[in-house]
């Protein structure tokens, strides 16, 4: 296996800065985020032919970082760096400031590694971490560091592209719109087609500096987590497909979407690997977006607008009431996220904060937490040279028990992101039923 040699670092700034934009408060759904690891995604592609001789590293890295200090015009709070407040009662308050501060942008090679090597191992192999910058970095530290970290990687046949990005200024969908934008930029808009929204939203009687308390912003330190794998598993749409039709049919209802149903066949095999005793509960977190419940948040709100659902179930009721009626479950969870509960949570975060952190998952027993969404459209990221050929993710947030979902390169497929301990990846790997059912990785 090859390594990784740093050819440069630079910080890149947006080219016109709006400067009508300078701060931006943030809000609770924003702050939840504060002590947990900056997001780590990136993508890979095969190597660009270049329509003229040169470096190919040069080439494309002048690409790069040229349409990225445009894209910054745009998405100024990744420019920017965040602000902290001491207050009186031994707290702190946090706020975007837009000073253009700038990314972090890095260019490595990486000698001798392909992107078989990356892609072609069951388990997603350790040196991908090398792959990203400030790995595992909390977002309440970028006080002092970048909002957003940018590494190109060269490979002996292709290249990566790593975004590690303080989820505090923008969440999973607002994210993939920037790297879209970015690539839309790079390969010769002047004008973005869908430019990002940038205040923050609040409710009645929330807006205002939110105190958090100083101690919460040390604990996301304290945990560590046990070994880790990480595999992905890729689910065509037919076989989402034959998912959904057989949960729907189980319950007599056509409402379990094909997420829903695909998220109750992982949760089902997970715990059925896990040997577990019929009385023990088992939990699943889910996202659940507010941009489809609050009408006053445009799909272009770059900020968080998200807010968890944990279904608890037997593991006997799980196991034994069949794929529908967990898929149910799922269902009926999702649809009770109201627009007044969010608006109500909201209002008693503000009173009790509760940050979120890997070490808070690992409290909860037999628990599954889903990240990123199939709409997150990471394979029309194209630069100029073509779609990307696969996803991965740095180290950051994982920890037993996360899985995230990602839309396929295939229309109507999906991408599974899985990591447990690696026992439970094997058990995984040794269920003839759950195989049956995925394909090929990617």
């Amino acid at each position: 296996m090859g390594y990784i040699q740093f050819i440069s670092n630079s910080i890149v700034r947006a080219a016109n800065p709006k400067k009508e934009v300078q701060r931006i408060e943030l809000a609770p759904w924003d702050l939840m985020f504060l002590a947990m690891d900056y997001a780590p995604k990136g993508l890979l592609y095969y190597k660009p032919k270049l329509k003229k001789e040169g470096e190919l590293g040069e080439t494309i890295v002048h690409q790069l970082k040229t349409s990225l200090s445009q894209t910054l015009d745009y998405f100024s709070p990744l420019a920017g760096r965040l602000a902290t407040i001491e207050l009186e009662d031994n707290t702190s308050s946090f706020f975007i400031d837009c000073n253009n501060a700038g990314v972090l942008f890095v260019h490595a090679a990486a000698n001798g590694i392909t992107i078989s090597d990356i892609i072609g191992p069951s388990a997603v192999p350790s040196f991908v971490r090398t792959l990203f910058q400030l790995n595992e970095v909390k977002n309440y530290e970028s006080t002092s560091k970048p909002l957003l970290a940018i590494q190109v990687t060269e490979l002996a046949d292709g290249i990566f592209i790593s975004c590690t990005y303080n989820h505090v200024v923008v969440d999973g969908t607002s994210f993939v719109h920037f790297f879209n934008c970015w690539a839309e930029i790079s390969r010769g808009s002047i004008e973005l087609a869908k430019p990002p929204a940038l205040q923050r939203w609040f409710p009645n009687g929330i807006e205002g500096p939110v105190g958090i308390p100083n101690s919460y912003l040390t604990y996301g330190h304290d945990f560590i987590p046990p070994c880790l794998q990480v595999r992905f598993f890729h689910f065509t749409k037919a076989s989402i497909a034959n998912l959904k039709a057989k949960a729907n049919a189980e319950v007599g209802t056509d409402k379990i979407s094909s997420l829903q149903a695909l998220l109750s066949h992982i949760w089902r095999t997970v715990i059925r690997c896990k040997n577990l005793d019929p009385v023990e509960e088992t939990n699943f977190f889910l996202p659940v977006s507010a941009k489809s419940r609050l009408y006053q948040l445009s799909q272009q709100y770059i900020g968080n607008a998200m807010q968890g659902k944990v279904i608890t179930m037997k593991v006997k009721d799980l196991l034994e009431k069949g794929l529908g009626n967990a898929a149910w479950e799922i269902n009926k969870s999702i649809a009770s996220q109201s627009e007044e509960k969010m608006t109500t949570f909201l209002e008693s975060w503000k009173e009790s904060p509760l940050l979120l952190t890997a070490g808070l998952a690992s409290t909860v027993s037999n628990l599954l937490v889903l990240g990123g969404s199939p709409r997150f459209d990471y394979y029309s990221v194209d630069f100029g040279w073509g779609r990307p050929i696969a996803i991965r993710s740095g180290v950051g947030n994982k920890h037993d028990g996360k899985i995230t979902v990602y839309g396929g390169l295939e229309e109507g497929s999906m991408d599974i992101e899985a990591c447990f301990i690696p026992e439970t990846l094997q058990a995984l790997a040794n269920c003839k039923e759950f195989m049956n059912s995925v394909a090929t990785q990617s």
